[in-house]
């Protein structure tokens, strides 16, 4: 017997053979991993989250200060300290997401743990939000060089930061969607305390972004309107337009790409708020252990699907119409009424059709009594929640015009347009958000795996010895329990004959299968899915409209009079953002009910 180390006298490696034959490299291995259990047990987790909670929480309120302070036009805050603090959180997280990923390309022989639930309703693998997030990061790209052409128009007076700032947001954003395809579902179990402040670093960096976007799209906005009133002859106002700039374009592109920034506004707020949320559940995922289920999902060929997209693709038309009419007649007093009117009839149409697709939808789950889906998935749980924290908004709105309806003197046309307009606000996001969480949380029907019509691969099972001795150890694609008949396979396994021959002769015949429980069940199925499709259209119409400008809350006077001029402007730049999220996120929970029915 070899005499003990020092080593293992403090019971390091007490648990490791101690032999002649063992080499002192495997030994200091298992010293290191020792002790580096230890290390991570003296610190608990839930330790690091919470304090990383808190660092992306103060963060976020420095970020919130500064901008603040900004939109003053403070002499004492200028914009270029504001961009300074914005560029450099972007930096830090390009250096963080360069860290991740040499780290995980070191360890190849351990593949990192994936949570095949995170995102799904998001980005990975499916066409729409790949669409959503290269869309949007390509107007981001193209804002920043935007932004560069301005500079140039101004570089004899304005600062470099203008110029750095764009550059170092175009490189973020490149940066980022690389690591959302190939990271963002990631379970991190190495590293678990410095991942969890950088994946949140990473999640307020965008939030803040967000913010930042926010804001300037706002003061564009009130700028164009005091503008438009001021033409208008509305001399009283309680808001001071912008001075002149000190420092004022030098080429004749310098204005043009100042004035193209506003319409892409919307694009860059939508793309910065997306990923804050994905990389959220990234940050919940650290550490979790993941339930790995054998259950594929099943899909239907998407037959019978015309009524929902004909009619959401009519609201769509709609929607741009009505855009354009409200634009160009608000600019004139004579058609100021008539336009809000206008508007307050689209949106009872589109309100009154989506509260009746969304009833329609949940009363087809209250015929089919199945239980809910209680498992653990944080990505589904951040859905519901954001569904209900972006709702606030649009409730507080709606609220806030009814109780100004009642109560005002001032009766113009469009008054109890505004009512009903308010109260299916309402009633609409009431049901909607019903109608998405239990089409979330349902579990799978029995049936669905009995359908004919599913493009997935059958199930694959080995038969045993007990059913099949001469057959030991041959995979049949097709075997069910004797309880159900078996089921022909077309153009598969040709080699073998019959899927189900392999049991016994008389089974080579498949039987044929009845249809009293798959008919419905199909009908059902394709109910939903041009109900989800007509969902999505009518709430990308009514992204479209507040997203380009078409904004009557600001323009009726009815909440106005109640709340004053600034105490309303206040609400609605609040709530108005969360609104704008409310619709785009709830496109992509829609779609991930479409893909589930």
């Amino acid at each position: 017997m070899v005499e003990d180390s020092g080593l293992d006298i403090m019971s390091l490696n007490k648990y490791c053979n101690s032999s002649s034959s063992s080499s002192s490299s495997e030994h200091d291995k298992k010293i290191f991993s020792k002790l580096k259990l230890n290390l991570s047990e003296d610190f608990p987790q839930k330790n690091a989250e919470i304090l990383s909670g808190q660092y992306g929480t103060n963060l976020l309120l420095v970020g919130i200060a500064l901008m603040l302070g900004n939109a003053t036009h403070n002499p004492l805050i200028k914009e270029e300290y504001l961009l300074s603090f914005l560029t450099s959180l972007m930096i830090l997280q390009l250096i963080w997401m360069m860290w991740y990923i040499l780290v995980q390309k070191r360890q190849k022989n351990a593949p990192t743990e994936k949570d095949a639930h995170a995102t799904t309703g998001w980005i990975r693998g499916e066409c729409y939000q790949i669409n959503v997030i290269i869309a949007n990061n390509n107007e981001i790209i193209i804002s920043c060089s935007w932004v560069v052409g301005y500079y140039v128009g101004e570089d004899a007076c304005a600062s470099p930061v203008l110029a750095v700032y764009p550059v170092i947001h175009a490189t973020h954003t490149i940066a980022q969607v690389h690591f959302l395809w190939f990271h963002i579902k990631d379970v991190i179990k190495s590293f678990k305390t410095l991942d969890r402040f950088g994946v949140m670093h990473a999640v307020f960096t965008n939030f803040i972004l967000w913010c930042h976007g926010v804001m300037s799209e706002t003061e564009h906005f009130m700028n164009n309107r005091m503008r438009r009133l001021t033409a208008l002859g509305f001399t009283n106002l309680t808001i001071v337009l912008d001075p002149e700039p000190i420092c004022n374009c030098t080429t004749s592109t310098c204005n043009m790409f100042f004035n193209s920034l506003a319409y892409l506004y919307p694009f860059n707020i939508e793309y910065h708020i997306f990923v804050s949320a994905m990389l959220f559940v990234m940050w919940k995922n650290i550490g979790r252990t993941i339930v790995h289920s054998n259950q594929k999902r099943v899909a239907t060929k998407n037959h019978c699907l015309t009524i929902g997209p004909v009619m959401g693709l009519l609201a769509l038309a709609s929607t741009i119409g009505v855009l354009v009419v409200y634009i160009t007649h608000m600019e004139s007093l004579q058609t100021r009424l008539s336009a809000i009117s206008m508007f307050y009839i689209y949106g009872i149409v589109i309100l009154a059709l989506m509260c009746f697709a969304g009833a329609a939808g949940l009363l087809i789950y209250r015929v089919d009594h199945m239980p809910m889906d209680t498992s653990k998935n944080p990505s589904r749980q951040l859905d519901t929640e954001l569904l209900f924290g972006s709702s606030v908004g649009s409730w507080l709105m709606a609220w806030c015009s009814i109780v100004a309806v009642l109560s005002t003197s001032n009766d113009p046309p469009y008054r109890w347009m505004n009512f009903t307009y308010s109260v299916l606000t309402v009633l609409e996001k009431y049901i909607q958000n019903v109608f998405i969480i239990e089409s979330l949380y349902r579990q799978k029907e029995d049936g669905e795996r009995e359908d004919p019509e599913l493009t997935t691969s059958p199930e694959v099972f080995t038969v045993t010895s007990s059913l099949a001795s001469p057959y030991n150890g041959i995979i049949n694609q097709a075997y069910e329990t004797p309880e159900r008949p078996c089921v022909s396979l077309d153009n598969e396994q040709e080699d073998s004959k019959h899927a189900c021959g392999s049991l016994s002769k008389p089974l080579e015949v498949s039987l044929p299968r009845e249809n009293k429980v798959v008919e419905p069940l199909k009908v059902k199925k394709q109910v939903l899915k041009n109900i989800a499709i007509f969902l999505i259209l009518c709430n990308m119409s009514l992204w479209i409209l507040p997203a380009f400008g078409c904004r009557p809350q600001y323009d009726n006077g009815l909440e106005q009079e109640l709340y004053g001029f600034s105490v309303w402007t206040t609400v609605l730049n609040f709530v108005i953002p969360l609104n704008l999220f409310y619709r785009m996120h709830s496109v992509a929970s829609l779609f991930e009910v479409f893909r589930q029915v």
